[in-house]
Parts: structure tokens; C-alpha cells; sequence
């Protein structure tokens, strides 16, 4: 096997320092024209955007480049369009490492930056309190400097996101936070920039509401790719590393680039037309370095309050695809306990499909074939008494066993899946066996190509492979022979491309909570 041809070039995989990534030679997709557009035509802002999306890099970026670090900017777009360097006083306060479980663990982060800011500018806190200090800071900086002061602030919301189920200590958070960013609205003359990140936009913070002149770009058709990246950018960057992924997969150079837009591309953030698809920028990293198609993203740790949250909540599983919110749900709404739609959009778990201008409504759905099956694996768990590590040797003997047309061994393997289920069949646990079926039928669609339709009383599939196609019909109430006639009454598959038609009608037994009778036609 001949050596991967990517194997000199280095790619900023986690790197979330611009000045060790330039200093030390990483590749880096160019997003300082859009930086200077930002410097240039406002003061304050505020951006939402999914984890290892790119948004700690993009603070690190205009760190060094409010210090008048022009060097770390050579052969940049950014070079030629700044021409006046200045050196202003950065306030960067990260608060996306610390682990926010008791009050003392916020006050130790804040105390800890504050004092790295006093020492610098010589302030003494007194007995000041933490907004008290962050003003005098401010004005200080200013003062000695005799330039206005960069405030940038990374993961704002990561105290809130991980004490959602602790309303006490929540409450404890919101209002030290509150009254720690607000400082930002009396500080205004001595702010020269504000930059503001997190993944969820608390309507209940302070920091919203005081800050009014506080520009949200989230939904920004103008900065829509100011975070990830396009496909333009993937090629014009990184073609050793694509020739090194078609020459380990395999695969033409084509394949291999329309491989990597259904894992990692899909994440639409605006409703405006002619939108660019961004691609997640940590698992395109991971792929190319790799020369090895993954779920790097996902892997990479989902966030303790969305699995904490979908425990808790009722949600079926089979809506979410082409799921429709209203705007103001997912531009204002913090963490609801009940509604785990507007966290996980902005979680980068769900993305816009469509936008409604006559409703302002949203459609929308996973962003891609990473997240999708991803984010199904990981619910395997909470809907049936397996692992995904258990159900994944029913997938692949499945899907084996309906390539190769044996359509009964299939059912048998379903049978079995379905012997230990620990839920009686009534009124509250039907829509839970619904959603069970469709996890599975969802999960061999890595496999092949299952479509999966649900519809109150029933839940129906279809299954395509190289040489079958495979009509479902599950009756949760009913016989196996209503469930044929059903799929012929319906009518699901109008055209037939030359493969076998086979339809199969499924009733389910209710006493021995499994398969009954099944008639293949």
C-alpha cells in the first residue's frame, strides 16, 4: 500500500490558538475577509453555532488581530485589506474548559481571570464585587492603553447549559453571569469591539436584554460561513488530502468529494436564499487527515444536558425529520425541558431544510448520513433494553439477509430482537413500539436504502436493494392479512425499476408483545 500523500501537511485538528496555528505551519481555510467585514461595520456581536465548529479558532483569530499581530496574517486576504495595525487591549474570557457543577467552580474561573487582568493593568479589587472589578478593568485598560478595549467571550452559555437540571444553582449562574456581562452596556464608551459565542441564545440572560444594541448574526445570510466550511474551501485547500482519501477509499475523486458531503455537509444556519451548505469542519478535518471516512464529530462527545434532556422528554423519534418549528423558537428560546427542538437545532444535531416566509416557520431535519445515524445509534439505548453495540449484529445479518432475499430469516431476526422487550402493548406504549421500528428500519438505511413512513395506528417501510424491493406493513392493531391489503390498497410503490417487488404485511401479537402472523406477497 503506497504512503498517504497528505502525510507532511498539517492539519489544525482541535487547534483553537491562531497563533500556533500560523506560527507553526497547520493549514488554515481563510476566513479573515469576513473577519475584517465584522471589524469593519460593527461593535458588537453575538453568534450561535454548533460545538467544534470553528468558533474558539475565529476568537483566537481576532485576538491576534486586535493585538496588531500582522505577521501571524501573511498571504492572508486580510493583509491587503487592513491597512492601519493598532494594538488595542484584549479581554478574552473562555469559559468553554471549566466543568460548572457547584458555584465555586464559576467563581474560581472568574476569579482567575480577573486577577490575570488586574495584575496586567494594575487594578486593585478591593472588595469590589466580579462585576465591580470587570468594570474598573475596563475603564483601566483604556486609560493606561489610550485605546478603546476588545472584549471577546467564548461559550458564554456553557455554566447554564450544564445546570439545566439543577434550577437552583441555575438560577445562582444567571444572575453572577448577568450581572458580570452587563457591564458591557455602562463600559460602551472605552469598547472599541465585543464578540460574544455560545451554542444557545438565553432569552432569560441579562446579557439580551441590556445589551439591545447586541447584533445576533446567527441567522446572518452575510456571515452564514464565517464558521465551517464550503465546499469551494475543502477543494481549494486541501487537494493532497482529497487525492490521499480517493486513493485509500478506493473510490474516483468525485466519489469521494460527494461521500464527504453526505457525512459532513448539510448545516444550513440562515432562511435566506442562495445560502451556502457549510460542512462540519472538526470530522472534514478528521476524514482528510485520517484518509478514512468516520463519525468524528459525534464521537467526539455529545453534551451532557441533550442526553440528560431526551431522557426526560416524550420525544418521538419519527418526527424529526422535516419537523416544523416557528422562528422565534429557535432564535430566543433557552433550555425548555419539554422541548428539546430549539437545543438541538442550535446543537448542530438538526439544521433548516426549508424556510416558510408565509409562516416564518422552519423545516427541519439532520444535517447529514453522520449526525443521522449517529444521533439514531445513540438512542438504540433509550427505546429498547439494548446497547447499540447489541442491536448492531441484528442490522448488518439483517440487511445480508434482505440483499440476498431471504425474507424470512429476516422476520425470524426481527422476531428475536423483539423476545426480551420489557413493555406491555396498550394506549402509552404504542407509539414506543412505532418508534422502535423505525429505529430499526432507519439504522439499516446505512446499509441500503430504507425509507421508513409512520402514520397513526401504523408504521410502514420500504426497503431497496440491488435486486429487491421490500414493502412493510406493521398492524399494531390488526391482522397480517389487513396489512397486505393495505399495501395494495395504497398503493406505496407506484413505479417498479426491474428489481423484485416484495410486500410484506406484519401483525403484531399484543399478548406476547412481538411478531405474530406475517404473509408475504
Amino acid at each position: 500500500m503506497s504512503t498517504p500523500v497528505n502525510t507532511f501537511r498539517k492539519l489544525p485538528i482541535g487547534i483553537q490558538s491562531f497563533e500556533f496555528l500560523r506560527s507553526e505551519g497547520y493549514l488554515y481555510v481563510d476566513k479573515t475577509a469576513l473577519i475584517y467585514r465584522l471589524v469593519t461595520k460593527g461593535k458588537l456581536y453575538f453568534l450561535s453555532r454548533p460545538r467544534r465548529f470553528g468558533k474558539s479558532l475565529l476568537l483566537s483569530t481576532l485576538e491576534a488581530y486586535f493585538k496588531g499581530k500582522k505577521e501571524l496574517f501573511e498571504g492572508l486576504a486580510i493583509e491587503q485589506l487592513e491597512q492601519n495595525w493598532f494594538e488595542y487591549p484584549v479581554l478574552h474570557l473562555d469559559l468553554n474548559a471549566e466543568k460548572y457543577d457547584s458555584r465555586e467552580r464559576l467563581e474560581k474561573m472568574l476569579e482567575l481571570q480577573l486577577e490575570s487582568w488586574e495584575t496586567t493593568y494594575g487594578v486593585d479589587k478591593g472588595t469590589m464585587t466580579y462585576s465591580g472589578r470587570f468594570s474598573t478593568i475596563i475603564q483601566r485598560a483604556y486609560e493606561q492603553t489610550g485605546h478603546r478595549v476588545v472584549v471577546l467571550v467564548d461559550e458564554y452559555d456553557k455554566p447554564m447549559l450544564q445546570t439545566f437540571d439543577n434550577p437552583d444553582l441555575q438560577e445562582d449562574f444567571r444572575k453572577t453571569l448577568t450581572a458580570f456581562y452587563t457591564v458591557l452596556k455602562s463600559a460602551d464608551p472605552y469598547l472599541q469591539f465585543v464578540f460574544i459565542t455560545g451554542v444557545t441564545k438565553f432569552a432569560q440572560m441579562g446579557i439580551f436584554s441590556t445589551l439591545n444594541q447586541l447584533n445576533d448574526i446567527s441567522f446572518d445570510l452575510e456571515y452564514n460561513t464565517l464558521c465551517g466550511m464550503t465546499r469551494t474551501e475543502i477543494e481549494a485547500t486541501f487537494i493532497p488530502e482529497l487525492q490521499a482519501l480517493t486513493e485509500q477509499t478506493e473510490t474516483t475523486y468525485e466519489q469521494a468529494v460527494e461521500q464527504l458531503a453526505r457525512q459532513y455537509d448539510g448545516y444550513r444556519f440562515t432562511p435566506e436564499k442562495g445560502f451556502t451548505p457549510m460542512y462540519n469542519p472538526f470530522s472534514v478535518l478528521s476524514a482528510l487527515a485520517k484518509s478514512r471516512f468516520g463519525d468524528y464529530w459525534f464521537a467526539s462527545g455529545t453534551p451532557t444536558f441533550l442526553v440528560e434532556m431526551l431522557k426526560r422528554t416524550d420525544l418521538d423519534l419519527r418526527e424529526l425529520d422535516g419537523i416544523e418549528v416557528s422562528s422565534a423558537s429557535l432564535k430566543e428560546s433557552g433550555i425548555e425541558i419539554n422541548n428539546p427542538i430549539p437545543i438541538m437545532y442550535q446543537s448542530g444535531y438538526l439544521t433548516i431544510k426549508t424556510y416558510y416566509e408565509h409562516t416564518d416557520t422552519y423545516a427541519l431535519s439532520f444535517p447529514n448520513e453522520e449526525v443521522r445515524y449517529s444521533f439514531l445509534h445513540y438512542a438504540v439505548p433509550l427505546y429498547t433494553p439494548l446497547s447499540y453495540l447489541k442491536i448492531y449484529p441484528y442490522i448488518v445479518r439483517s440487511v445480508r439477509e434482505l440483499r440476498s432475499g431471504d425474507i424470512e430469516a429476516f422476520l425470524n431476526r426481527l422476531t428475536c430482537f423483539f423476545a426480551d422487550f420489557p413493555y406491555e402493548l396498550n394506549v402509552k406504549t404504542e407509539r414506543h413500539y412505532q418508534v422502535v421500528f423505525y429505529l430499526v428500519f432507519k439504522l439499516m438505511g446505512q446499509f441500503t436504502q430504507a425509507e421508513v413512513r409512520t402514520a397513526k395506528g401504523r408504521a410502514d417501510a420500504v426497503v431497496k436493494t440491488a435486486d429487491y424491493i421490500y414493502v412493510f406493513e406493521f398492524k399494531l392493531h390488526g391482522t397480517a392479512e389487513e396489512a397486505l391489503k393495505q399495501i395494495d390498497d395504497k398503493g406505496y410503490l407506484l413505479t417498479i425499476d426491474g428489481r423484485q417487488l416484495v410486500k410484506v404485511g406484519v401483525a403484531f401479537d399484543a399478548e406476547k408483545r412481538n411478531l405474530g402472523k406475517w404473509l408475504i406477497g
